[in-house]
């Protein structure tokens, strides 16, 4: 027989629970909450018929989004497991929600990712705040705390901007529609120059309405810049991501569609009274500058006294150095005619003319005795040249025979051979022969 230990019982229970259960989701109420100064929180989830104990550690606590309390019922993402110390069944939570929160935010995300897929979130669309507008829009709940504090902060940031406020309902079935409805309107009318898209602090339940596809889209096609500020500054709903701008709360949204009225006029003050440093500044300058021009101003009657007097000072002057110029200069150029009259060419070009007349002559007569005596002599050479012309050697019946195959002048019967074809050039003609016999000739001689 087998005896356990009550260690060793405990230690195969809990192996088997880590075996068979690795994490769970379990729903219930919170009941005998406990926070030590560790800061583990230890509770008991319970439900009509049965309980179980929990242990949530201080790292898991502090990425809370709630403060868990005794009654809360919850969503608990648990290890199931066995203190061994006291062989208590246990839950070490992972993960604690509010419940009906959990299902709300998968959706969130699940909606999230669908509205940045189709490019509703881009900061392209992002519309510019006006300066000072004209005119505000408040999309709320008339009764709500999110108008009061809306009007307190543009009462005291910029009075007298007309308010217009477009009534809905902020929570429920209906808000989602009624909001979608009151952005269509706002941006049909065009009464308002921005709108503010607002209500107070609450559960995701709360604000869900916020989270709807529909009112994403009429955010997203509204024309009107759109400020959002829904919750608090730790609540983040779909509409911050397509509003044009976020403000963490309804005054926050206040602030920012409107600039401080007593801030801009002392921005006004200081830009007038700089101004006008500016212009009585510049207006000095000018002032000097034309008293300055004016002593320089001469009286036209004596510029032109002196202008008068200095262009005959002018003229003297130049006379004088017109004479002082021109008179050496007129008798160099008289010495230089009389030197050219002394040495005019025309008289030399005479002489050279009759000197060349004369060479050529002398060069005609030489030419023509030249070719006097040489002429005979080439007349000689060209009969000798005609006497070995091959030419006149055909004419007078003679042949060239070549070989046909390489073009050699055959002088004899041992060039050729019989059947070799032959080329005879005549005086008039060419003859294309074959060889019958080769020597026959001198043996027909020596037989006669």
């Amino acid at each position: 027989m087998d005896i356990y230990t009550v260690t060793r019982l405990n230690r195969e229970v809990r192996s088997l629970i880590e075996a068979n259960l690795s994490t769970v989701w379990v729903r219930g109420e919170i009941s005998n909450l406990a926070r030590p100064r560790s800061g583990h929180i230890y509770f008991s989830l319970k439900d009509e018929d049965s309980q179980v104990r929990c242990a949530l550690f201080r790292m898991q606590g502090m990425r809370l989004a709630f403060a868990p309390e005794d009654g809360m019922e919850v969503l608990a993402h648990a290890r199931p497991g066995l203190y061994l110390p006291r062989g208590d069944f246990q839950l070490i939570v992972e993960h604690l929600e509010q419940a009906g929160e959990g299902a709300l935010r998968r959706a969130f995300e699940v909606l999230k990712k669908k509205l940045a897929d189709q490019g509703l979130f881009d900061a392209a669309h992002k519309k510019p705040l006006p300066v000072i507008p004209n005119r505000i829009g408040v999309i709320t709940s008339p009764s709500g705390a999110a108008i009061r504090d809306i009007l307190a902060v543009l009462q005291r940031r910029f009075p007298g901007i007309p308010v217009l406020i477009y009534p809905v309902p902020v929570q429920g079935t209906e808000a989602a529609p009624a909001i979608a409805r009151a952005l269509d309107v706002a941006d049909e009318r065009r009464e308002c120059d921005v709108l503010i898209l607002a209500r107070g602090g609450g559960s995701l339940e709360d604000l869900w309405a916020f989270n709807e596809e529909i009112v994403a889209h009429a955010i997203h096609r509204c024309a009107i810049p759109i400020i959002s500020a829904i919750g608090h500054e730790i609540d983040v709903t779909i509409a911050d991501f397509v509003a044009d701008r976020r403000a963490p709360t309804p005054s926050a949204a206040a602030e920012l569609v409107v600039p401080d009225r007593w801030e801009y006029q002392r921005r006004f003050d200081a830009l007038d009274h700089r101004l006008l440093s500016l212009m009585r500044h510049h207006l000095r300058e000018q002032h000097q500058a034309l008293a300055w021009l004016e002593r320089r101003l001469i009286h036209p009657r004596r510029r032109l006294s002196d202008d008068t007097q200095r262009l005959d000072d002018l003229m003297g002057r130049l006379i004088r150095c017109t004479h002082t110029f021109a008179a050496p200069r007129r008798n160099r150029l008289a010495r230089s005619m009389a030197e050219l009259y002394r040495h005019d060419p025309s008289a030399r070009l005479r002489v050279h003319g009759a000197h060349r007349r004369q060479l050529a002559q002398r060069l005609s007569l030489a030419a023509r005795r030249y070719l006097g005596e040489h002429g005979s002599r080439i007349a000689s050479l060209g009969r000798a040249l005609d006497a070995i012309n091959p030419r006149q050697t055909l004419e007078r019946g003679y042949a060239i025979v070549t070989r046909q195959s390489d073009g050699a002048i055959v002088r004899g019967p041992e060039a050729v051979s019989e059947g070799q074809l032959l080329r005879v050039r005549l005086a008039k003609g060419t003859l294309l022969c074959s060889v019958l016999r080769a020597g026959a000739e001198e043996a027909e001689e020596r037989q006669r």
